[in-house]
């Protein structure tokens, strides 16, 4: 079951009048299962679109579409509409019931239901007859998505995908569900049979339906508008607090937070290295790297191909449900490369290099942008493309590697997954290392050699679909990984591919100097296509933070001007005036139910906290204080929420911890390129140092004193003796500045004795070469 991880609204409480009264659909955390096994699809390549060669008996409006999702369904015979105005009108006027449907191309679930009921001819006709069809893709609508999602989990407690809701022509949700089995089954009442009787129940009661509605709509915007009162400072309990609850929920042998399935904590994890950094706690770095060692041997992770999949169904990270999102793998990187700083552990800087190499591969438009998902499914099955026999293995690598590679990857005849094999790691590899009497590098070596002669062969079968539509914020979350990866691991290949993607996104996908949310190419060529939607407030948070990692990755300051320009139209446009915060739609957006205002981080960051850390950032580097009042307005009206549920603002979490804690202004005065430059750079950048900005200038070359305008952080800072020399800071006051590596990892691992007399406000100017603290 695609579902959503956890819960962000509360059941409703006491009773709500439901007229329609029967079961919904299946929900978060039931996997439906014929004898034992998963459910499939018949289709042989579920996420591209359909032809009309294949299915030439029905086209509807859909096929005028761009997203791969509502394509897939542009030959059902289901009357379906996009949202829009013709489909609201159309049910106003003949004052007939919405049938919603919403989900995203690599859904397995979203494929089932289609095969079961949207192609079932006798469905279609019911569905035409009662109701105005509406098919949603929620990464181009993640507005829709919200209110729905949220109207479903106070019905049922839960969500997930298909979402499926029922809604009056005044768009108030009055029935809902996520995955309905075409006929009874489960204890659930067939997908047929319910569309009857809320047809029905329309015609008959339509009063109690319009009551049902309007209480819905009322539980709804009290959920999404509710507001707590703001505290007077932010508290650093929220961060012990946070890490003692991640302790308590924290699986000790398989690692990971809570009960299967297990979602790729990124959030958590983040929080633990960014505690552990200040507390020296081992106990916080010790549940951080068992989650990342046990993900990245298990079966959610691509041993092949690079990349982790979207979540696993068991406790053990063992079977996974085989779609790959482009969000979770620019999340994971970053936090391996994270991990890498922390520990140096080799595993670490591998299963990061290997991610951004999979989405190098596999996943990049032609014109530099990323592609938003690959399915779970191929020829008809999940997981398909990904799983192995050992005839199959020996057939390539040979008998004895093939026994080898086997052995080290758990793959037997019986299988772990319907008679095949997931490859995962099932001990480790230290362990298999003396037992097989070579070294750790050499069994690494040898399994390199083998693990790429079997992607190669792998490359043969038939892949998953693909959803290549280019979504604003997932490209900001990946253009802020690879600008990462060439920080910490050098690779020039990360930055061009960093900088391509900025630059497409930054062209192709503006209008009027305002980001649109989606780019999707025509045509195999992949010169052309259609970019459209306003952007939303994560568009321009995670672009805007993409933006600020490459200005502080190649210090060209046409980076840190286009965030600026971002982050500004993200004030103008999204923030709430009256209450603080930033809502999810802009200005220009269409009116739905209820302007919503996120700040849980679920599956990805919530918009309010990337673009607080993005305002805490730009203030440190343009010395904008009015970018660190808003900041301080989300955290103070937010931290009862945090104490209340930690697991559900990880990343807000993490843009508290920069607020709260020492952080640095580092600023470096030398010639761009030069060793001197680079070796700094190179201990900077391979520690792990989370609250910093980082600012470059090169005194007397051209171009300089626009750079020191730009960037108070730079002004007055020169190069002594001719030698790269750095500025360490805190609050725009500095120590004395040095011109040896050696000088600042000392500084670097005493930041408290450091600062220890500097506090946090007022900002205090420096003027003149090297002022410092005495």
């Amino acid at each position: 079951m695609d579902v959503v991880r956890g819960t962000r609204v509360r059941r409703l409480a006491g009773p709500l009048l439901v007229v329609v009264a029967f079961s919904t659909g299946v929900m978060a955390g039931d996997r439906p299962t014929e004898g034992g096994k998963h459910m499939r699809t018949s289709r042989s390549n579920p996420s591209t679109t359909t032809t009309a060669q294949s299915r030439p008996s029905h086209m509807n409006r859909l096929a005028g579409e761009t997203s791969p999702y509502l394509l897939q369904h542009a030959h059902n015979p289901v009357d379906w509409y996009p949202w829009g105005e013709e489909a609201l009108s159309r049910a106003r006027r003949e004052n007939k019931p919405i049938f919603l449907s919403i989900g995203y191309s690599a859904c397995h679930w979203c494929h089932v239901m289609e095969r079961e009921s949207f192609e079932d001819p006798e469905v279609a006709k019911i569905l035409n007859a009662n109701f105005i069809s509406i098919k949603v893709d929620r990464e181009e609508r993640p507005d829709l998505d919200e209110i729905y999602m949220t109207a479903v989990q106070l019905m049922t407690g839960s969500g997930g995908w298909p979402l499926n809701v029922f809604i009056t022509p005044e768009l108030k949700p009055f029935y809902g569900g996520t995955y309905f089995p075409p006929g009874d089954r489960y204890g659930r009442p067939g997908f047929r049979k319910l569309l009857e009787r809320i047809a029905q129940t329309w015609r008959e009661n339509h009063e109690g339906i319009s009551r049902t509605a309007d209480e819905l709509t009322r539980a709804i915007k009290d959920t999404v508008e509710r507001h707590t009162a703001p505290a007077d400072t932010l508290d650093a309990t929220v961060l012990s607090h946070a890490a003692q609850e991640l302790e308590r929920v924290f699986d000790p042998e398989w690692g990971g937070f809570g009960r299967a399935p297990k979602f790729p904590p990124s959030g958590a994890i983040a929080v633990l290295l960014r505690q552990y950094a200040r507390t020296g706690e081992k106990k916080l770095l010790q549940m951080a790297t068992t989650t990342l060692d046990r993900m990245a041997h298990g079966g959610m992770y691509d041993h092949l191909g690079g990349g982790f999949h979207r979540y696993s169904i068991d406790d053990r990270w063992l079977v996974p449900h085989f779609e790959k999102m482009l969000y979770d793998n620019a999340l994971l990187s970053r936090v391996y490369l994270e991990a890498w700083q922390v520990t140096g552990k080799e595993l670490y800087r591998r299963v990061a290099t290997e991610i951004l190499d999979y989405v190098l591969r596999d996943m990049a438009d032609r014109r530099g942008g990323f592609h938003s998902a690959e399915d779970a499914d191929s020829e008809g099955e999940e997981g398909e493309f990904y799983v192995w026999n050992p005839d199959q293995i020996e057939a390539v690598l040979g008998n004895d590697d093939g026994a080898f590679f086997c052995e080290f990857y758990g793959v037997t005849k019986a299988g772990n997954f319907e008679g095949r094999s997931i490859l995962h790691v099932p001990r480790e590899p230290s362990e298999f290392a003396r037992e097989k009497g070579i070294s750790p590098n050499e069994m690494e070596e040898r399994l390199a050699r083998l693990r790429r002669k079997l992607r190669e062969a792998r490359d043969v079968r038939v892949r998953p679909g693909k959803d290549d539509k280019v979504i604003a914020a997932w490209n900001g979350m990946m253009i802020s990984a690879f600008a990462r990866g060439y920080q910490v691991l050098g690779e020039e290949r990360f930055l061009k591919a960093a900088e391509k993607a900025a630059d497409f996104v930054l062209t192709a996908m503006v209008h009027d100097g305002g980001l649109l949310r989606t780019y999707r190419a025509k045509g195999d060529a992949g010169e052309c296509g259609t970019s459209k939607l306003p952007a939303y407030l994560d568009d321009y948070a995670e672009m805007a933070n993409a933006l600020i990692d490459l200005y502080e990755a190649t210090f060209d300051l046409r980076w840190l001007e286009a965030a600026d320009r971002l982050v500004c139209r993200m004030v103008a446009d999204f923030w709430d005036e009256q209450n603080g915060g930033f809502f999810y739609t802009a200005v220009v957006h269409e009116d739905l139910l209820v302007r919503t205002k996120p700040y849980y981080d679920g599956a990805v960051p919530s918009g309010n906290s990337t673009a607080t850390l993005v305002l805490l950032r730009l203030s440190g580097l343009l010395d904008n204080a009015a970018y660190g009042v808003k900041a301080q307005l989300v955290f103070t009206s937010t931290q009862g929420m945090m104490l209340a549920q930690p697991r559900g603002y990880l990343n807000l979490l993490c843009a508290a911890d920069f607020f709260l804690h020492p952080s640095w202004e580092i600023a470096i005065a030398g010639k761009r390129g030069s060793a001197d430059t680079r070796r700094f750079l190179e201990l900077i950048h391979g520690r792990f140092i989370p609250n910093k900005v980082l600012a470059q200038v090169e005194p007397a070359a051209p171009g300089s004193k626009a750079v020191e305008e730009r960037i108070p952080l730079l002004r007055y800072k020169g190069m002594i003796s001719g030698k790269t020399t750095v500025y360490l800071c805190r609050n725009y006051k500095c120590k004395l500045p040095v011109t040896d590596p050696a000088a600042l990892m000392k500084m670097l691992d005493r930041p408290n004795a450091i600062f220890q007399t500097i506090g946090r406000s007022p900002r205090v100017e420096t003027s003149g070469l090297g002022h410092s603290d005495p």
